[in-house]
Parts: structure tokens; sequence; C-alpha cells
């Protein structure tokens, strides 16, 4: 597979740092997912999740979601039949569920487009990510 380049957004945080956004489309709809080279993985937002698939397709996960500001925090995973970033297409990829109504209020209330989750080092690492954050582009390659 050759290199994609997808755009990002930098979105300012009100002068207290920034966020990188990209589009990805789960369910067959587009959403934004906050860019998170810290995180080890992709996590979507259990409220959100529940909106478009039965409850029944959550699978309760027994580990641990640290570095939320809690690790008691109940967790899921939930095959995904396709993830799309940019033109690159993910097939049954295994995506973490957690309860992220505090950072999606936190951005509805700062009048920020609305986020689904966050993209994570499972994704990055494995489509060798490189951040352009001049250019404001993710390229990915397989």
């Amino acid at each position: 597979m050759k290199t994609i380049s997808v755009p990002l957004e930098l979105i300012n945080l009100q002068n207290d740092g920034f966020h990188i956004l990209v589009e990805v489309v789960v369910f067959g709809n587009p959403f934004n997912v906050v860019l998170d080279t810290g995180a080890s993985k992709t996590v979507l937002d259990k409220n959100t999740v529940e909106k478009y698939t039965a409850s029944s397709d959550l699978l309760f996960s027994d580990k641990l979601s640290t570095g939320l500001g809690t690790d008691s925090m109940e967790s899921f995973t939930i095959q995904l039949a396709e993830i799309k970033i940019g033109k690159i297409k993910i097939k049954n990829f295994e995506a973490a569920v957690l309860d992220l109504s505090s950072i999606c209020l936190a951005y509805e209330n700062l009048q920020l487009p609305p986020v689904i989750g966050v993209l994570g080092g499972d994704i990055l690492q494995e489509y060798n990510a490189i951040i352009n954050y001049k250019k404001l582009l993710l390229k990915l390659s397989k």
C-alpha cells in the first residue's frame, strides 16, 4: 500500500494547549477523533457507540483504563466491521469503548467540533504514522 495523507485540524483549547482532530468513518458516518500519540489503543465513546449498535455488540473488558484520570472506569471492546481513515479501510478492527462523556461535554462547552473518541497508538504504529504539524497532515502507510 502506498502512503496516503489525511488532513488534520488543529483545535485551540482556549489558549490551554491544542488537540489534533482527524476524521474517521465508523458505522458509515464521519466523526472526529482526537489524534493521541500517548494513547495505547483507539477508544470510542460508549454513549455514541450505543446510538449506532446493539448493546450486545459491546464486550465487557477487565482491562484497566489508565490515563483518563481514573483506573476504575468500566471498559468494553467492540469489533468494528470497518473503520476508514482517509482512503485506508481497516476491516474487523477491535476498538476500546469507554464512557468519554466528560470529554464530549468539555468539547461542547468550548464550542468545539464533537468527537467520538481518540485515535491511538495501535493504528498509528501499525500504519507507520507521520504527523506533519506544519502542513496539518497525517501520513499513513502499510
